[in-house]
């Protein structure tokens, strides 16, 4: 399963299940190279591998900008070399703006689907030249169990992970034959700073207790921490995953097959 060596970027990798996706790579032996917009925490990050013997750089960006995330995987290559690794992480929730979809602003909308459609379409597209150089390549995008599921009040966030789910099959398919695997990692509700936000709006609009409400968001009970997401990711982006492509993974206490 190793990853010893390899060159990963991981986007959102200030907080959350990108934080603790870089730092569980690093701890294999992958050279991190983490973005985010957050200086500091991306530096913290950084720090952490670091102080555990690892290899890490920091680049700060805003995948919102479209001429950002183009140059993105060539500045990460100046860091440790050829991309071997792409973890499309980074991405934006529906609790930064729930509503109806017949009140939704559009600009929320055009976000949404740049965020976390668009800019994984960009990366996987630049990282490909890295890795068919070398017959070796692993892409592992974190999408959702909205790719299957609906969510109220959430149609922008949806339709972009249903979108990616989609998208990532069809590169896998494309791919296949080159050494380089393409997969999904679905994580249910996952308790990050984006997550809570979505919790305490869908408890509120129930009338209920935040803490009673996300007691019963899964069938094991609560909700996941990121390092529960980050050890699949760890092994989809190894050598032990060489013949596993196109499939999206739930890590979800239950939520689907509930």
């Amino acid at each position: 399963m190793s990853v010893r060596g390899r060159v990963a970027l991981v986007t959102g990798a200030g907080r959350g299940i990108g934080r603790a996706t870089a730092l569980s790579l690093g701890a294999a032996g992958a050279k991190i190279v983490g973005t985010a917009r957050s200086t500091e925490e991306l530096e913290a990050v950084v720090a952490e591998i670091r102080s555990s013997g690892g290899d890490a750089e920091a680049i700060v960006c805003d995948l919102a900008d479209r001429a950002q995330a183009t140059g993105l995987v060539e500045r990460a290559a100046s860091a440790f070399g050829p991309v071997d690794i792409l973890v499309n992480n980074a991405g934006i929730g529906s609790s930064a703006d729930p509503r109806p979809l017949a009140e939704f602003r559009d600009p929320f909308w055009d976000l949404t689907l740049e965020l976390n459609l668009t800019v994984p379409y960009l990366l996987s597209k630049s990282v490909l030249p890295h890795m068919r150089s070398q017959h070796w390549g692993r892409i592992v995008t974190v999408a959702s169990i909205n790719s299957r599921l609906p969510s109220l009040h959430g149609g922008a966030y949806v339709a972009s992970k249903h979108g990616v789910l989609g998208l990532m099959r069809t590169l896998a398919l494309e791919v296949a034959p080159e050494g380089i695997t393409v997969n999904c990692v679905c994580p249910g509700p996952v308790r990050t700073r984006m997550n809570d936000a979505r919790v305490e709006y869908d408890a509120e609009r129930l009338g209920r207790e935040v803490s009673e409400y996300e007691h019963g968001l899964t069938p094991i009970g609560g909700r996941l921490a990121p390092e529960d997401v980050a050890p699949l990711v760890v092994f989809l982006a190894g050598d032990g995953a060489r013949m596993i492509t196109g499939q999206a993974y739930d890590v979800d206490g239950g939520v689907c097959m509930a």
